[in-house]
Protein backbone atom coordinates (compact mmCIF):
# COMPACT_ATOMS: atom_id res chain seq x y z
CA UNK A 1 0.00 0.00 0.00
CA UNK A 2 2.90 2.53 0.89
CA UNK A 3 4.37 1.85 -2.23
CA UNK A 4 1.31 2.58 -4.46
CA UNK A 5 0.94 6.00 -2.18
CA UNK A 6 4.46 6.88 -3.06
CA UNK A 7 3.82 6.46 -6.97
CA UNK A 8 0.68 8.15 -7.00
CA UNK A 9 2.49 11.54 -5.24
CA UNK A 10 5.49 11.24 -7.45
CA UNK A 11 2.97 11.18 -10.65
CA UNK A 12 0.64 13.89 -9.35
CA UNK A 13 3.98 15.85 -8.53
CA UNK A 14 5.13 15.19 -12.51
CA UNK A 15 1.88 15.87 -13.86
CA UNK A 16 1.92 19.13 -12.09
CA UNK A 17 5.05 20.20 -12.57
CA UNK A 18 4.92 21.51 -16.25
CA UNK A 19 1.05 23.00 -15.13
CA UNK A 20 2.67 25.31 -12.30
CA UNK A 21 5.48 26.37 -14.92
CA UNK A 22 2.72 27.33 -17.94
CA UNK A 23 0.76 29.44 -15.76
CA UNK A 24 3.98 31.44 -15.03
CA UNK A 25 3.58 35.12 -15.55
CA UNK A 26 6.10 37.02 -18.42
CA UNK A 27 7.27 40.21 -16.63
CA UNK A 28 7.60 43.26 -19.82
CA UNK A 29 8.83 46.54 -18.91
CA UNK A 30 7.90 49.57 -21.37
CA UNK A 31 10.87 48.95 -23.65
CA UNK A 32 9.82 45.48 -23.91
CA UNK A 33 6.25 46.71 -24.97
CA UNK A 34 7.75 48.95 -27.66
CA UNK A 35 10.12 46.56 -29.17
CA UNK A 36 7.13 44.05 -29.73
CA UNK A 37 4.67 46.85 -30.94
CA UNK A 38 7.41 48.12 -33.47
CA UNK A 39 7.62 44.35 -35.47
CA UNK A 40 4.14 43.57 -34.84
CA UNK A 41 1.76 45.90 -34.29
CA UNK A 42 -0.80 45.67 -37.51
CA UNK A 43 -1.42 49.24 -37.36
CA UNK A 44 2.23 50.20 -38.16
CA UNK A 45 2.63 47.32 -40.58
CA UNK A 46 -0.33 48.76 -42.62
CA UNK A 47 1.27 51.86 -42.72
CA UNK A 48 4.75 50.76 -43.77
CA UNK A 49 3.14 48.71 -46.83
CA UNK A 50 1.39 52.45 -47.51
CA UNK A 51 4.70 54.10 -47.68
CA UNK A 52 5.63 51.34 -50.10
CA UNK A 53 2.89 51.62 -52.43
CA UNK A 54 3.57 55.18 -52.99
CA UNK A 55 7.03 54.48 -53.34
CA UNK A 56 6.06 51.97 -56.20
CA UNK A 57 3.41 54.53 -57.62
CA UNK A 58 6.12 56.98 -58.22
CA UNK A 59 8.41 54.55 -60.16
CA UNK A 60 5.15 53.46 -62.46
CA UNK A 61 4.55 57.48 -63.30
CA UNK A 62 8.48 58.17 -63.91
CA UNK A 63 8.56 55.12 -66.15
CA UNK A 64 6.80 57.00 -68.63
CA UNK A 65 10.14 59.51 -69.09
CA UNK A 66 12.05 56.65 -70.09
CA UNK A 67 12.56 55.15 -73.63
CA UNK A 68 9.50 52.37 -73.95
CA UNK A 69 10.97 49.25 -75.87
CA UNK A 70 8.90 46.40 -76.82
CA UNK A 71 10.07 42.94 -78.83
CA UNK A 72 8.03 40.88 -81.30
CA UNK A 73 7.77 37.68 -82.70
CA UNK A 74 5.09 36.14 -85.06
CA UNK A 75 4.44 33.01 -86.91
CA UNK A 76 1.83 31.60 -88.77
CA UNK A 77 0.78 29.37 -91.53
CA UNK A 78 -2.40 29.18 -93.60
CA UNK A 79 -3.57 27.01 -96.45
CA UNK A 80 -5.98 26.90 -99.22
CA UNK A 81 -7.34 24.36 -101.77
CA UNK A 82 -8.81 24.27 -105.03
CA UNK A 83 -10.19 22.44 -107.28
CA UNK A 84 -8.35 22.66 -110.81
CA UNK A 85 -10.63 23.29 -113.98
CA UNK A 86 -8.68 20.51 -116.55
CA UNK A 87 -7.80 17.90 -114.56
CA UNK A 88 -10.75 18.38 -111.42
CA UNK A 89 -8.15 17.51 -108.80
CA UNK A 90 -8.01 19.09 -105.52
CA UNK A 91 -4.93 21.54 -105.41
CA UNK A 92 -3.61 22.21 -101.61
CA UNK A 93 -1.38 25.01 -101.17
CA UNK A 94 0.24 25.96 -97.73
CA UNK A 95 1.84 29.48 -96.89
CA UNK A 96 4.43 30.34 -94.69
CA UNK A 97 5.14 33.44 -92.82
CA UNK A 98 7.68 34.61 -90.05
CA UNK A 99 8.58 37.77 -88.31
CA UNK A 100 10.35 39.06 -85.22
CA UNK A 101 11.59 42.69 -84.59
CA UNK A 102 11.92 45.84 -82.00
CA UNK A 103 9.66 48.66 -81.24
CA UNK A 104 10.66 51.58 -79.12
CA UNK A 105 9.02 54.69 -78.41
CA UNK A 106 10.16 58.00 -76.67
CA UNK A 107 8.36 60.82 -75.16
CA UNK A 108 9.64 63.84 -76.12
CA UNK A 109 7.32 66.32 -74.69
CA UNK A 110 4.24 66.59 -73.14
CA UNK A 111 3.87 70.08 -71.54
CA UNK A 112 6.06 68.44 -68.68
CA UNK A 113 2.47 67.04 -67.47
CA UNK A 114 4.42 63.86 -66.49
CA UNK A 115 7.16 65.37 -64.71
CA UNK A 116 4.59 67.10 -62.65
CA UNK A 117 2.71 63.71 -62.22
CA UNK A 118 6.37 62.55 -60.86
CA UNK A 119 7.08 65.11 -58.31
CA UNK A 120 2.79 64.96 -56.95
CA UNK A 121 3.88 61.34 -56.69
CA UNK A 122 6.96 62.44 -54.77
CA UNK A 123 4.61 64.65 -52.28
CA UNK A 124 2.24 61.31 -51.70
CA UNK A 125 5.10 59.68 -50.66
CA UNK A 126 6.16 62.19 -47.79
CA UNK A 127 2.29 62.37 -46.98
CA UNK A 128 2.04 58.67 -46.55
CA UNK A 129 5.61 58.71 -44.25
CA UNK A 130 4.25 61.03 -42.21
CA UNK A 131 1.17 59.11 -42.30
CA UNK A 132 3.21 56.66 -40.80
CA UNK A 133 4.85 58.64 -38.58
CA UNK A 134 1.09 59.71 -37.08
CA UNK A 135 -0.12 56.22 -37.22
CA UNK A 136 2.98 55.76 -34.84
CA UNK A 137 2.13 58.38 -32.45
CA UNK A 138 -1.27 56.81 -32.08
CA UNK A 139 -0.05 53.19 -31.74
CA UNK A 140 2.45 54.58 -28.63
CA UNK A 141 -0.93 56.06 -27.03
CA UNK A 142 -2.52 52.67 -27.22
CA UNK A 143 0.16 50.96 -26.43
CA UNK A 144 1.30 53.51 -23.03
CA UNK A 145 -2.65 53.58 -21.92
CA UNK A 146 -2.56 49.59 -21.98
CA UNK A 147 0.91 49.21 -19.79
CA UNK A 148 -0.24 51.84 -17.65
CA UNK A 149 -4.00 49.99 -17.40
CA UNK A 150 -1.77 46.92 -16.59
CA UNK A 151 0.09 48.59 -14.06
CA UNK A 152 -2.90 50.20 -12.61
CA UNK A 153 -5.25 47.06 -11.89
CA UNK A 154 -1.80 45.05 -10.60
CA UNK A 155 -1.34 47.83 -7.96
CA UNK A 156 -4.81 48.26 -7.23
CA UNK A 157 -4.89 44.68 -6.15
CA UNK A 158 -2.69 45.27 -4.03
CA UNK A 159 -4.10 48.24 -2.72
CA UNK A 160 -7.64 45.84 -2.05
CA UNK A 161 -5.75 43.71 -0.28
CA UNK A 162 -4.59 46.72 1.86
CA UNK A 163 -8.26 48.23 2.40
CA UNK A 164 -9.05 44.29 3.21
CA UNK A 165 -6.66 44.15 6.36
CA UNK A 166 -8.02 47.70 7.37
CA UNK A 167 -11.55 46.43 7.13
CA UNK A 168 -10.67 43.06 8.49
CA UNK A 169 -9.08 44.84 11.33
CA UNK A 170 -11.82 47.58 11.94
CA UNK A 171 -14.47 44.13 12.40
CA UNK A 172 -12.14 42.44 14.95
CA UNK A 173 -12.66 45.44 16.92
CA UNK A 174 -15.87 46.21 16.51
CA UNK A 175 -16.83 42.43 17.32
CA UNK A 176 -15.29 42.59 20.57
CA UNK A 177 -16.48 46.06 21.35
CA UNK A 178 -19.82 44.39 20.54
CA UNK A 179 -19.78 41.49 22.74
CA UNK A 180 -19.08 43.18 25.39
CA UNK A 181 -21.88 45.44 24.84
CA UNK A 182 -20.17 48.75 24.00
CA UNK A 183 -20.95 48.84 20.16
CA UNK A 184 -24.56 48.10 18.50
CA UNK A 185 -25.80 45.92 16.26
CA UNK A 186 -25.88 48.76 13.56
CA UNK A 187 -22.17 49.16 13.56
CA UNK A 188 -21.30 45.24 13.57
CA UNK A 189 -23.50 44.83 10.30
CA UNK A 190 -21.80 47.96 8.68
CA UNK A 191 -18.52 46.40 9.36
CA UNK A 192 -19.15 43.37 7.81
CA UNK A 193 -20.47 45.00 4.47
CA UNK A 194 -17.30 46.87 4.40
CA UNK A 195 -15.63 43.82 4.69
CA UNK A 196 -17.48 42.13 1.65
CA UNK A 197 -17.42 45.27 -0.63
CA UNK A 198 -13.34 45.35 0.36
CA UNK A 199 -13.54 41.02 -0.79
CA UNK A 200 -15.91 42.53 -4.07
CA UNK A 201 -13.18 45.01 -5.18
CA UNK A 202 -9.87 42.53 -4.87
CA UNK A 203 -11.94 40.32 -6.93
CA UNK A 204 -12.75 42.77 -9.34
CA UNK A 205 -9.27 43.58 -9.57
CA UNK A 206 -7.97 40.90 -10.30
CA UNK A 207 -10.32 40.44 -13.49
CA UNK A 208 -9.34 43.80 -14.47
CA UNK A 209 -5.90 42.46 -14.87
CA UNK A 210 -6.91 39.98 -16.76
CA UNK A 211 -8.45 42.21 -18.94
CA UNK A 212 -5.92 44.88 -18.95
CA UNK A 213 -2.95 42.10 -19.81
CA UNK A 214 -5.42 41.29 -22.87
CA UNK A 215 -5.43 44.85 -24.09
CA UNK A 216 -1.77 45.07 -23.57
CA UNK A 217 -1.28 42.02 -26.04
CA UNK A 218 -3.60 43.70 -28.94
CA UNK A 219 -1.52 46.69 -28.39
CA UNK A 220 1.63 44.90 -28.82
CA UNK A 221 0.38 43.07 -31.77
CA UNK A 222 0.56 39.67 -30.62
CA UNK A 223 -1.14 36.97 -31.91
CA UNK A 224 -1.39 34.46 -29.14
CA UNK A 225 -2.02 35.32 -25.40
CA UNK A 226 0.37 34.92 -22.58
CA UNK A 227 -0.30 36.19 -18.80
CA UNK A 228 1.84 38.87 -18.51
CA UNK A 229 3.08 41.79 -15.52
CA UNK A 230 4.20 44.94 -15.95
CA UNK A 231 7.02 46.38 -14.47
CA UNK A 232 6.97 49.77 -13.95
CA UNK A 233 6.76 52.99 -11.56
CA UNK A 234 4.02 56.06 -11.75
CA UNK A 235 7.27 58.12 -12.49
CA UNK A 236 6.02 61.09 -14.71
CA UNK A 237 8.84 61.88 -16.77
CA UNK A 238 7.94 64.76 -19.25
CA UNK A 239 6.37 66.62 -16.91
CA UNK A 240 6.74 69.83 -19.39
CA UNK A 241 7.09 72.08 -15.99
CA UNK A 242 7.81 74.90 -18.36
CA UNK A 243 5.43 75.79 -21.30
CA UNK A 244 6.81 75.55 -24.49
CA UNK A 245 6.90 76.93 -27.62
CA UNK A 246 3.92 75.79 -29.61
CA UNK A 247 4.62 77.24 -32.94
CA UNK A 248 8.48 75.24 -32.49
CA UNK A 249 6.87 72.14 -31.75
CA UNK A 250 4.54 71.81 -34.50
CA UNK A 251 7.10 72.40 -36.89
CA UNK A 252 7.68 68.59 -36.91
CA UNK A 253 4.16 67.44 -36.12
CA UNK A 254 3.37 64.59 -38.43
CA UNK A 255 -0.30 65.31 -38.88
CA UNK A 256 0.48 68.69 -39.94
CA UNK A 257 3.61 67.76 -42.22
CA UNK A 258 1.08 64.96 -43.45
CA UNK A 259 -1.18 67.87 -44.33
CA UNK A 260 1.48 69.81 -46.34
CA UNK A 261 2.13 66.92 -48.37
CA UNK A 262 -1.32 66.27 -49.59
CA UNK A 263 -1.67 70.27 -50.39
CA UNK A 264 2.07 70.63 -52.46
CA UNK A 265 0.87 67.22 -54.24
CA UNK A 266 -2.23 69.16 -55.18
CA UNK A 267 -0.22 72.37 -56.26
CA UNK A 268 1.40 69.79 -58.38
CA UNK A 269 -1.70 68.50 -60.11
CA UNK A 270 -2.66 71.87 -61.09
CA UNK A 271 0.50 72.27 -63.40
CA UNK A 272 0.07 68.73 -64.40
CA UNK A 273 -3.73 69.47 -65.60
CA UNK A 274 -2.56 72.69 -67.29
CA UNK A 275 -0.20 70.75 -69.65
CA UNK A 276 -2.81 68.55 -71.02
CA UNK A 277 -3.76 71.73 -73.13
CA UNK A 278 0.04 71.72 -74.63
CA UNK A 279 0.39 68.86 -77.47
CA UNK A 280 2.78 65.69 -76.96
CA UNK A 281 5.27 64.61 -79.07
CA UNK A 282 6.83 60.81 -79.36
CA UNK A 283 9.45 59.69 -81.40
CA UNK A 284 9.07 56.28 -82.36
CA UNK A 285 11.24 53.50 -83.74
CA UNK A 286 10.91 50.35 -85.32
CA UNK A 287 12.69 47.48 -86.99
CA UNK A 288 11.95 44.39 -88.48
CA UNK A 289 13.06 41.00 -90.17
CA UNK A 290 9.90 38.95 -92.42
CA UNK A 291 10.10 35.88 -94.80
CA UNK A 292 8.38 33.21 -95.63
CA UNK A 293 11.10 30.58 -94.01
CA UNK A 294 13.11 30.70 -90.62
CA UNK A 295 14.89 32.87 -90.54
CA UNK A 296 13.57 35.54 -92.10
CA UNK A 297 15.77 37.53 -94.56
CA UNK A 298 13.89 40.95 -95.47
CA UNK A 299 14.20 44.03 -93.50
CA UNK A 300 11.85 46.82 -92.72
CA UNK A 301 12.33 49.76 -90.49
CA UNK A 302 11.03 53.22 -89.66
CA UNK A 303 11.47 56.34 -87.87
CA UNK A 304 9.17 58.61 -87.17
CA UNK A 305 7.15 61.59 -85.16
CA UNK A 306 3.55 61.59 -83.49
CA UNK A 307 2.19 64.59 -82.27
CA UNK A 308 -1.06 64.84 -80.56
CA UNK A 309 -3.19 68.14 -79.75
CA UNK A 310 -6.84 67.98 -78.66
CA UNK A 311 -9.17 70.59 -80.03
CA UNK A 312 -12.31 70.05 -78.90
CA UNK A 313 -13.43 67.64 -75.73
CA UNK A 314 -17.00 69.21 -74.39
CA UNK A 315 -15.25 71.26 -72.00
CA UNK A 316 -13.39 68.16 -70.02
CA UNK A 317 -9.80 69.67 -69.81
CA UNK A 318 -11.37 73.18 -68.29
CA UNK A 319 -13.30 70.95 -65.72
CA UNK A 320 -10.22 68.94 -64.63
CA UNK A 321 -8.86 72.17 -64.30
CA UNK A 322 -11.51 73.59 -61.91
CA UNK A 323 -11.34 69.97 -60.04
CA UNK A 324 -7.57 70.63 -59.42
CA UNK A 325 -7.73 73.91 -57.85
CA UNK A 326 -10.51 73.14 -55.69
CA UNK A 327 -8.71 69.68 -54.60
CA UNK A 328 -5.61 72.52 -53.97
CA UNK A 329 -8.15 75.02 -52.00
CA UNK A 330 -9.56 72.00 -49.86
CA UNK A 331 -5.67 70.81 -48.97
CA UNK A 332 -4.52 74.15 -47.79
CA UNK A 333 -7.70 75.17 -45.80
CA UNK A 334 -7.57 71.08 -44.34
CA UNK A 335 -3.71 71.97 -43.57
CA UNK A 336 -4.41 75.44 -41.98
CA UNK A 337 -7.75 73.54 -39.74
CA UNK A 338 -5.30 70.85 -39.14
CA UNK A 339 -2.87 73.45 -37.34
CA UNK A 340 -5.04 75.53 -35.55
CA UNK A 341 -6.73 72.42 -34.29
CA UNK A 342 -3.12 70.79 -33.23
CA UNK A 343 -2.09 74.08 -30.95
CA UNK A 344 -5.39 73.80 -29.59
CA UNK A 345 -5.11 70.60 -28.50
CA UNK A 346 -1.55 71.05 -27.29
CA UNK A 347 -2.43 73.61 -24.88
CA UNK A 348 -4.89 71.18 -23.52
CA UNK A 349 -2.77 68.64 -23.24
CA UNK A 350 -0.64 70.92 -21.20
CA UNK A 351 -2.78 72.22 -19.28
CA UNK A 352 -4.08 68.72 -18.13
CA UNK A 353 -0.87 67.40 -17.58
CA UNK A 354 -0.51 70.17 -15.07
CA UNK A 355 -3.64 69.79 -13.73
CA UNK A 356 -2.99 66.07 -13.18
CA UNK A 357 0.96 66.55 -11.52
CA UNK A 358 -0.50 68.72 -9.16
CA UNK A 359 -3.17 66.55 -8.27
CA UNK A 360 -0.94 63.85 -7.58
CA UNK A 361 0.67 65.98 -4.83
CA UNK A 362 -2.62 66.73 -3.34
CA UNK A 363 -3.58 63.47 -2.93
CA UNK A 364 -0.44 62.45 -1.60
CA UNK A 365 -0.59 65.06 0.76
CA UNK A 366 -4.42 63.81 1.86
CA UNK A 367 -3.50 60.30 1.73
CA UNK A 368 -0.28 60.99 4.54
CA UNK A 369 -2.60 62.88 6.91
CA UNK A 370 -5.26 60.25 6.74
CA UNK A 371 -3.31 57.88 7.59
CA UNK A 372 -2.19 59.23 10.52
CA UNK A 373 -5.43 60.46 11.46
CA UNK A 374 -6.42 56.71 10.98
CA UNK A 375 -4.29 55.72 13.55
CA UNK A 376 -4.95 58.39 16.17
CA UNK A 377 -8.79 57.44 15.67
CA UNK A 378 -8.17 53.68 16.40
CA UNK A 379 -6.44 54.26 19.09
CA UNK A 380 -9.31 56.88 20.42
CA UNK A 381 -12.33 54.47 19.25
CA UNK A 382 -10.48 51.17 20.94
CA UNK A 383 -10.47 53.21 24.45
CA UNK A 384 -13.77 55.09 23.91
CA UNK A 385 -12.80 58.54 23.88
CA UNK A 386 -14.88 58.71 20.03
CA UNK A 387 -17.67 57.57 18.56
CA UNK A 388 -18.20 54.87 15.69
CA UNK A 389 -19.66 56.78 13.43
CA UNK A 390 -17.07 59.37 14.41
CA UNK A 391 -14.25 56.15 13.91
CA UNK A 392 -15.96 55.02 10.73
CA UNK A 393 -15.86 58.34 8.87
CA UNK A 394 -11.95 58.29 9.65
CA UNK A 395 -11.74 55.12 8.22
CA UNK A 396 -13.74 55.62 5.49
CA UNK A 397 -11.28 58.43 4.53
CA UNK A 398 -8.56 56.25 4.99
CA UNK A 399 -9.78 53.74 2.35
CA UNK A 400 -10.64 56.58 -0.14
CA UNK A 401 -7.62 58.41 0.07
CA UNK A 402 -5.80 55.32 -1.05
CA UNK A 403 -7.66 54.82 -4.04
CA UNK A 404 -8.16 58.72 -4.61
CA UNK A 405 -3.72 58.35 -4.70
CA UNK A 406 -3.86 56.00 -7.21
CA UNK A 407 -6.25 57.48 -9.59
CA UNK A 408 -4.40 60.49 -9.60
CA UNK A 409 -1.11 58.96 -10.10
CA UNK A 410 -2.54 57.05 -12.87
CA UNK A 411 -4.24 60.04 -14.21
CA UNK A 412 -1.00 61.98 -14.45
CA UNK A 413 0.53 59.24 -16.22
CA UNK A 414 -2.06 58.97 -18.88
CA UNK A 415 -2.00 63.04 -19.37
CA UNK A 416 1.52 62.32 -19.79
CA UNK A 417 0.69 59.69 -22.22
CA UNK A 418 -1.81 62.22 -24.55
CA UNK A 419 0.42 65.55 -24.35
CA UNK A 420 3.11 63.25 -25.61
CA UNK A 421 1.17 62.18 -28.53
CA UNK A 422 -0.58 65.32 -29.33
CA UNK A 423 3.16 66.54 -29.87
CA UNK A 424 3.73 63.83 -32.48
CA UNK A 425 6.09 61.75 -30.73
CA UNK A 426 6.25 58.45 -32.25
CA UNK A 427 6.72 54.98 -30.39
CA UNK A 428 10.67 55.40 -30.11
CA UNK A 429 10.58 58.53 -27.98
CA UNK A 430 12.70 58.07 -25.22
CA UNK A 431 10.77 59.61 -22.53
CA UNK A 432 7.95 57.51 -20.90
Amino acid sequence: MNKIVIKILCAVFILSFPLTHAGAEETLTWQDCIREAAKNNPDLISASESVKQSEASKKITASALYPQLNANLNASTSGTSTIGEDSGDKISQTNDSYSYGATASQLIFDGFQTLNNVKAAGQNINAAKENYRFVSTDVRLNLRSAFINLLRTQEFVQVAEEIIKIRRGNLELITLRYQSGFEHRGALLTAEANLAEANYELSQAKRGVVLAQRQLTKAMGRKEFVPMSAQGDFTVVDTAKVKPDYDELIKNNPSILQAAAKSNAAAYNIKSTYASFYPSINGQAQANKSGSHWSPQNDQWNLGLNLSLPIFEGGLRLAQVSQAKASYNQAVADERSIRDGVIVSLEQAWVVLQDALEQVDVQYKNLIATEERSKIAEAEYSTGFISYDNWTIIEDNLVSAKKSYLNSQIAAMLAEANWIQVKGETLEYAKN
